[in-house]
């Protein structure tokens, strides 16, 4: 089975939809990952288009070279979105960029293969690493963290409520042997719950706030979003795929502030129409799976889906 067969991307024909498309357009694609999003996006471009994606994933890179070889309308680059500015200055399309999409979280090649050490499902290294090339791995964070920056990383990013347990049990337990494997930070954390949830394993939480925190998910979508905006042109689309609720808060917080404008103290005395609008506007409402995406694929039940548009 390979990548392509591995891996479903969500939300796909909603998202190339909202991308708004012409066979001309400069598109860029922040979040390459196996191509399904991409793939589909230079379909709707012409021989003019042109797409540029990104992925802090050098094996999804090699995976991309691979399957669109040859193509010369794509450019792929090893960067973070968070970089997205850089990469559009590199490529001579600052603020002419048709459309960005960023669709966030990991992919099930990531999730699947146990060498990645993003699943408790699988036994591997404690790694979590999405750009294995820098940085430092779970194992090697959890192993020197302070108890209460292990607690408030599992309570931040993982909403998970027996933080301090398992951040005690993290720190007594690397005191006899340190924590080299997912199947040993399950099996630790599974210790440490004291109430287990139906259908859902003790260790779902804490692995995705370590993963969150390791990749630095949050403070590179901050980054990600507001050179999103500085990258594109007059009407030119964002598109943003969130998987929990997180990331969809902070995306929806952005849109919805970057479409306010100008807000003067009440009683200003200020005609509404010369106030300064803001750069971006809304673009309908929040996309979720439909019932038939969710048989083909589960995953995709936690996805959702925020549009908006640049204003001239």
């Amino acid at each position: 089975m390979d990548g392509e067969e591995l891996h479903r991307p969500v939300l796909l024909e909603e998202a190339v939809a909202a991308m708004n498309i012409r066979p001309d357009s400069c598109c860029m694609d922040g979040t390459f990952g196996r191509g399904g999003h991409s793939g589909a996006i230079l379909d709707r471009l012409g021989e003019e288009g042109c797409l540029i994606a990104m992925d802090k994933d050098e094996a999804a890179l090699a995976y991309g070279r691979a399957r669109f070889s040859g193509e010369k309308r794509l450019q792929l680059e090893h960067s973070s979105f968070s970089r997205l500015r850089k990469v559009a200055e590199k490529h001579g399309v600052a603020g002419r960029v048709d459309a960005v999409l960023l669709d966030l979280g990991v992919s099930s090649p990531q999730l699947d293969d146990p060498e990645r050490g993003f699943s408790f499902q699988q036994d591997g290294p404690l790694d979590m690493r999405m750009d294995r090339s820098r940085g430092e791995s779970a194992a090697q964070w959890l192993a020197r963290a302070e108890e209460k920056e292990i607690a408030r990383v599992l309570w931040e990013f993982g909403e998970e409520r027996f933080s301090r347990r398992i951040a005690r049990a993290i720190v007594e337990q690397r005191q006899v042997e340190p924590l080299r494997t997912t199947a040993q930070l399950a099996r630790l954390i599974q210790r440490a719950s004291p109430v287990k949830e139906r259908h859902k394993h003790p260790a779902t939480r804490s692995f995705q706030a370590i993963r969150i925190h390791v990749n630095r998910e949050l403070d590179d979508l901050r980054k990600g979003l507001r050179q999103a905006v500085s990258v594109l042109g007059a009407g030119g689309r964002l598109v943003v795929i969130s998987f929990h609720s997180l990331e969809d808060r902070l995306v929806k917080r952005f849109m919805r502030e970057q479409s306010r404008g100008e807000v003067l103290p009440r009683g200003v005395p200020v005609r509404q129409d010369s106030l300064k609008p803001g750069v971006l506007k809304l673009v309908g409402k929040a996309v979720r799976a439909g019932k038939r995406e969710l048989e083909d694929n589960p995953r995709a039940r936690s996805a959702i889906m925020r549009v908006a548009e640049k204003r001239p």
